[in-house]
């Protein structure tokens, strides 16, 4: 018989994040490796498990990510997001938790493109009176 997965798709920045949620103990693998493998920082593993310690199903899901572009900061972010949206099509009665955590919000913020004229997105070329 067909397993039980659920899908959870996340974006920030330039990062996008396919998630699937499988019902096992809890592991976590990011592009086939482990979540330590692949994101050296603790502080954004953390970041990356916060909707199922919110939900309490830490240890309920493994965790299956595909991600691509951006850097590990957008990734956990895109990552961070797609769980929440899978763990809202495991139960609906997550949402409100979820909500309040802010953890189902797009974060919107992008790079702002450079303009003609600057040498950056705002920065100007040196000005010199004479």
């Amino acid at each position: 018989m067909a397993q039980v997965q659920y899908y959870g798709t996340g974006r920030r920045k330039s990062s996008v994040a396919r998630v699937r949620l499988i019902p096992g103990e809890g592991r976590i693998i990011i592009n086939d490796r482990k979540i330590e493998e692949y994101i050296p920082f603790e502080a954004l593993r953390e970041v990356v498990k916060q909707p199922l310690v919110v939900t309490e199903t830490t240890n309920s899901y493994d965790v299956l990510v595909n991600v691509k572009g951006g850097g590990y900061t957008g990734q956990a972010g895109a990552i961070r997001h797609g769980i929440a949206r899978a763990l809202l099509e495991v139960d609906p009665e997550n949402r409100p938790g979820l909500k309040r955590a802010g953890l189902l919000t797009r974060d919107s913020r992008m790079k702002e493109r450079k303009k003609y004229g600057l040498k950056g997105a705002r920065r100007a070329p040196q000005f010199s009176k004479r």
